[in-house]
């Protein structure tokens, strides 16, 4: 329908309007409704650009006009306010594929969302091919179990403080046990996700090395065999919480078993990477490149590691 005589405002007011209402505006199309030329349409949007650019919704929604070649024209797009950039949405894809967390067909679905949902779609394609030869030579874990789900519900017990029976494949023999536990933390390291659980069985910890320890037993996700959340709560007094990142800092290479205090001489080339590996490393002293080094961690994890790092490391 062509609008003769239409002055600036109401023509602004026009193609704003059909711009929110999800439509195309097209320049030659709107030049001729109005009667003026296409720079003159031109001018409208980018005025139009302008002023949401300086607008934003409440709940951090950005509205921005952006040419589309597929339709010949201008249209909306929105974005929220906390969504990640390309070079974050770059980085958080190189992260996950480096974590091999997930199966291949779980990891592929992950970072197609992602990057759908945190890039505009112009963006895509590049993003898309900086990760696509490590995507399509990723090597998934060998337990391939698509976990999401049981990672899911065991939060869900966490926040609720519910009990949870499970039963679990062991490591050292791979028979499989029954548990009853209190869930209280859910954490990754090197491949994999745990959950952290106090065991509610008598029986059971008395053959553990560390009875009525004040920290909780380790569980491997993908080990898990069966769970079930039950109705029954348990309480955890505020003084004695779980406090994830005071355990994270001590269980790097996610033992369960006793605190352990580590005192070693390390002569290597680069202790930036010892003390970001120990969070707890302190060191205590240096001479002609020899550190002693101090730190807490728990269970016997840290015995195969100081093995590893060769003539570097003398355990004091």
């Amino acid at each position: 329908m062509k609008v003769f005589g239409a002055d600036k405002s109401s023509r602004l007011l026009k193609i704003y309007s059909k711009l929110v209402k999800g439509c195309i505006v097209n320049k030659s199309e709107e030049a001729a409704n109005f009667n003026v030329d296409e720079r003159t349409i031109q001018r409208d949007i980018a005025a139009i650009k302008d002023y949401m650019g300086t607008d934003m919704t409440n709940n951090g929604v950005i509205n921005s006009i952006i040419y589309d070649k597929d339709v010949g024209g201008y249209r909306i797009e929105s974005s929220y306010q906390g969504t990640l950039s390309n070079s974050e949405t770059l980085a958080v894809c190189k992260i996950l594929l480096d974590s091999r967390a997930f199966p291949k067909d779980v990891m592929q679905e992950i970072l197609d969302k992602l990057i759908s949902c945190c890039v505009p779609k112009e963006n895509r394609q590049p993003v898309k091919e900086l990760i696509g030869n490590e995507e399509h030579n990723y090597i998934e874990l060998r337990h391939k179990t698509n976990f999401l789900d049981t990672l899911w519900d065991l939060g869900q017990a966490i926040r609720s403080c519910r009990y949870v029976e499970l039963e679990y494949r062991r490591t050292k023999d791979k028979a499989i046990v029954k548990r009853k536990v209190k869930p209280v933390g859910i954490m990754f390291s090197e491949y994999y996700f745990y959950i952290t659980a106090f065991i509610d069985d008598k029986e059971v910890c008395e053959n553990f090395d560390v009875i009525n320890d004040a920290f909780p037993t380790i569980y491997r996700v993908d080990r898990i065999v069966s769970y079930r959340v039950l109705e029954d709560r348990f309480k955890m007094p505020y003084k004695n919480r779980f406090e994830e990142g005071e355990f994270r800092k001590r269980i790097q290479f996610m033992y369960g078993g006793k605190l352990n205090r580590i005192c070693f001489e390390y002569t290597g080339s680069d202790v930036d990477a010892i003390l970001d590996r120990l969070p707890t490393a302190k060191i205590e002293s240096e001479k002609d490149g020899k550190y002693i080094i101090r730190a807490e961690v728990f269970g016997k994890g840290i015995d195969m590691w100081l093995r590893s790092q060769g003539e570097n490391v003398r355990v004091i």
